[in-house]
């Protein structure tokens, strides 16, 4: 296993996180920023809810790095 597909599967997991939907999914299992306050915030689960905004907001890098990944996989087979 090389260093570029421990890298697209990153990409892939940073993909998965981006497109879930507050409403539809975590809303109803409580994963909100809101319900995240004052010493939960610091918390595994308060963390893991971070990462997955995190990734919301960075979705245009991400779309920058998904059309990199398929040139480079169009070009090296």
């Amino acid at each position: 296993m090389g260093l570029w597909i421990l890298l697209e599967g990153f990409l892939l997991f940073t993909n998965a996180l981006a497109i879930l939907n507050e409403d539809r999914f975590l809303a109803p299992r409580g994963w909100t920023l809101a319900t995240m306050t004052g010493p939960t915030r610091n918390s595994l689960k308060g963390q893991v809810i971070g990462l997955i905004y995190a990734c919301q907001f960075l979705r245009l890098p991400l779309i920058l790095l998904n059309i990199i990944t398929i040139i480079v996989k169009l070009f090296s087979g």
